[in-house]
């Protein structure tokens, strides 16, 4: 598991050793406290405050001064009690004594400001900062177009996020949802947009924009939950590409009957490598180049140019080495007649050098 990231299912554990941060992790329970409850705690840490300084003014009314009448009396008390917490200050009652002046400075003035704190922070958690992540929702919901939507961020989300940006993805052109918020923090941090929320509602799905989107990837960590994204995903977006990871191979046509345009199994990539490798020292390892960015040759697949309509495969502009022609559906091998001449429409594939290949060689394998 590269990149210290969370096995896609939760629950399930292997062999592997895991690292300090995982070892080291405190026990966690979810405490859900709605708002209401939230608010009410605030307001009772507030009023428990203001009572403490009552009871210190009402046990040192001797301290204090009343330029109205000269008496002192509880309701005197709460009054100043008020005035004073709140700065407000008429003069009409005031501490006279050396005693009541230490109580004001020493006690009661912290305790102002941890009343004031209080009232401020939760002015800023449910009006200030509240009104503004609507806004700022609404704003990012509002310019989604042409983005990537990743549904599900385990080992193999987090992996594709991770090649996505590497291939020169913004990371704000891509929006991750996971229902484990943990898991978002990463995500986060790389600049991308998320959402703590079930792909498998149609509501989590409108709210990122799934019909504007470019591309969707799907990957659960369950065959079934991924199949049942996928259903919703195609039933909300009939044009968007989807990709989706499943494990078992009899869920591979259930998965495109589905609607995914590319199901892709990593337990049968992994038998591929490993028949490779047995076959050739180096085949394995120039798989796993092709896969990534990070190795000195890539694939690509892109829609032929205007340019090279007429042209052989063998001509690309790009100065790439083409491998398949896709026409009308039908893939075509780089061997066949039919390459020999490009036509518009066509979509091919290509190995072409990457930055990497360029520096250490000629830019050719």
């Amino acid at each position: 598991m590269s990149r210290g990231k969370q096995p896609d299912v939760i629950g399930k554990t292997d062999n592997a050793p895991r690292s300090r941060w995982q070892q080291t992790k405190p026990l966690r329970r979810a405490v859900k406290i709605p708002v209401w409850g939230d608010l009410g705690i605030r307001l009772g840490i507030a009023i428990f405050l203001l009572g403490i300084v009552v009871m210190i003014h009402w046990w040192d009314r001797n301290g204090l001064v009343d330029s109205v009448d000269g008496e002192v009396s509880f309701l005197d008390v709460i009054y100043f009690t008020m005035i004073s917490v709140t700065t407000t200050g008429f003069g009409d009652i005031a501490p006279v004594t050396d005693r009541a002046r230490l109580v004001e400075a020493v006690i009661v003035t912290p305790i102002r400001f941890a009343v004031f704190f209080i009232f401020v922070g939760t002015a800023y958690n449910f009006i200030i900062k509240r009104s503004w992540e609507k806004w700022r929702m609404a704003r990012i919901q509002e310019q989604l177009s042409d983005h990537i939507v990743v549904l599900g961020y385990g080992v193999s989300g987090s992996e594709s996020v991770a090649e996505l940006i590497e291939r020169g993805t913004d990371p704000q052109c891509i929006v991750v949802i996971d229902p484990i918020e943990e898991r978002l923090i990463e995500a986060e941090k790389l600049g991308c947009n998320i959402m703590a929320a079930d792909a498998t509602r149609d509501n989590t799905l409108e709210a990122v924009q799934i019909n504007r989107a470019k591309n969707v990837l799907v990957s659960a960590g369950r065959d079934d939950t991924s199949i049942l994204i996928v259903l919703t995903v195609r039933h909300l977006a009939p044009n968007v590409p989807i990709s989706v990871v499943v494990r078992a191979s009899d869920n591979e046509l259930l998965a495109r009957q589905a609607g995914a345009d590319n199901v892709i199994n990593p337990v049968h990539f992994t038998g591929l490598l490993l028949a490779g490798s047995a076959k050739g020292a180096h085949i394995a390892d120039y798989l796993a180049d092709l896969a990534s960015v990070a190795g000195r040759v890539q694939l690509v697949e892109r829609k032929v140019t205007e340019e090279e309509c007429g042209c052989s495969i063998y001509n690309l502009h790009s100065g790439g080495r083409g491998l398949r022609v896709y026409r009308n559906g039908e893939a075509l091998g780089f061997w066949e007649e039919a390459c020999e001449s490009l036509q518009p429409g066509d979509i091919v594939v290509e190995i072409v050098p990457t930055k990497n290949g360029t520096t250490k060689g000629d830019g050719h394998d």
